[in-house]
This record gives structure tokens, sequence and C-alpha cells, in this order.
């Protein structure tokens, strides 16, 4: 597993976790991953695209702009994935959940399959209009396959789907922030190491069990009770995995020096 390159923001600490203070600031970034297993390359969370500013963020309500617009160095996902030309050319892309700083990066590369939970594709396709802006453009013309989670319990988490049947790669629910979010449980060298999505926007969140700030996480959470309810969810996996959630910076870090680990062959039981 490795997290692509990125540019971090330095914001302050209670925009991100409620009523916290301390530290006064904290890194936040658009951080896309990969995941290399002997099946296949996927790139989780494909952020960020070219011109993210007309292509998608312009498609946000005028209130959200302003909070998610990222910095103008940050980095889009296809410009990261070619400073790490030693990494495989992904198969197919693996959203956690369909909000567009986790798919636009996909706008740059066209006909990449896309797996993605069904009742999050339902929820983003159905209907006259997209319940979010910014992600309808990035799944057009391209193969969506479905999945359910239709495993056991992992962990803290109810519900499950093991991507490869080997139990390397193992989706949990994380429903809240959006219907379907997912959680991307993965068997590395170093241990479990999951990939939260937005459940979180910051470990201290985890640590603290503290909702995001109500601006913009009032905005962003499609479900602010069932978020919560996840989120106590992380806090008690927490010493039995690595939890990254996508938009902390310091917690991608972790994984800088992943980028040419070796897929696992095996894994340990999370059940």
């Amino acid at each position: 597993m490795a997290a692509l390159p990125q540019v971090p923001r330095s914001v302050p600490t209670f925009a991100i976790v409620e009523g916290t203070f301390a530290p006064r600031r904290i890194k936040n970034s658009l951080t896309s991953f990969v995941i290399q297993h002997p099946d296949a390359t996927l790139i989780v969370d494909p952020s960020v695209c070219l011109d993210a500013e007309h292509r998608a963020i312009a498609q946000l309500p005028a209130v959200l702009r302003v909070a998610v617009r990222p910095p103008a160095e940050t980095i889009p996902t296809i410009a990261a994935l070619r400073q790490l030309p030693s990494l495989p050319k992904p198969d197919f892309a693996l959203p956690t959940h369909a909000h567009w700083d986790h798919v636009s990066g996909l706008l740059d590369m066209p006909g990449l399959p896309v797996h993605l939970h069904r009742p999050e594709r339902e929820w983003v396709t159905s209907g006259p209009v997209a319940p979010v802006g910014g992600v309808r453009d990035s799944l057009r013309d391209r193969p969506v396959v479905d999945y359910e989670l239709d495993g056991p319990p992992v962990l803290t988490f109810t519900r499950s789907h093991d991507l490869f049947g080997d139990n390397t790669v193992v989706l949990v629910d994380l429903a809240g922030h959006t219907p379907g979010q997912v959680g991307v449980l993965a068997h590395t060298k170093r241990g479990w190491i999951l990939l939260a999505g937005d459940a979180a926007w910051h470990t201290l969140q985890i640590d603290k069990v503290r909702q995001k700030s109500s601006y913009p996480g009032g905005f962003a959470d499609h479900d602010r009770s069932e978020t919560f309810r996840t989120l106590h969810r992380l806090h008690l996996a927490r010493h039995s995995a690595t939890i990254i959630p996508t938009h902390d910076h310091d917690a991608g870090l972790q994984l800088s020096g992943d980028r040419r680990e070796d897929p696992p062959s095996s894994a340990a039981s999370t059940r």
C-alpha cells in the first residue's frame, strides 16, 4: 500500500474537529492511495482532477466552495501517479465514497473501471439531479462494478466484503458521511491498515470521539447521527488497525515509505 504524493494545507483544528483547539492547526490534504495485490492494482480515492476548480468544484453549492477549495499547489491524482513510475498502472479505482474529492481524479483516467458499493452508486446516480455535485461526470462512460457488503462482521464493523476472496483486502461498512461509504482494510507487512475515507477527517476525531465541526461537517455528512455511530466503531477499532482518514495528511505520511512494498501473499484472519 502506498500514499501518493500530495501537498497539504494548514487549517485551524477547530474547523475540522468539533470543540478541539489544540494543537492550534493540523494538516489537511486530498491524498489518494494505491494497493498492490497479486491479482490487481487498485487506486483508492482518486481525488483530484486537473483544473478541479472548473471541472468539479464549480458544481458545488457556493457556501461550500471556499471551505473545500484545495491549495493551488495540490497535485492532481494523475500527476501524482506519474511521479511514481515504479507503481503498476491501476486496474481499477475504488472510491471509499462518492464525493467530488474522492472521484474527480477519474476525469483524467478515461475508461478506468470503478468498483462502487451498490447503495452508494444508487444514491448518486438515481434521480434527475445528483445529491452531491461534481460526481456524475466522473462516473460517466466507464465500467462501474457494483458490490455488496455481503460478508460477516469484521473487528467492530457490522458488514464486510472480501474484495479478492483471500482476506487481504476487506471492505467494511462506514456509512454515515454518505449512505454507502466503506473503509478499505488491507493486510500489509506492518499489520492491518484501514483507509477510512471521510468517516473522520482526522485521527484526533477518532481518538477523542469528536464529530466534524458543524461547518462544513454539517453540510458534508449525509447522516450526522450515523456518522457519529461509525466514529465510535473506529474508536474501538483503533488498537487493532492503523486507521488513516483520507484527509489526515500526517496519517497518510505513514505510508509514504511503503510505495515499493510487495503485496502480501497471505493474511491473518480479521474475524
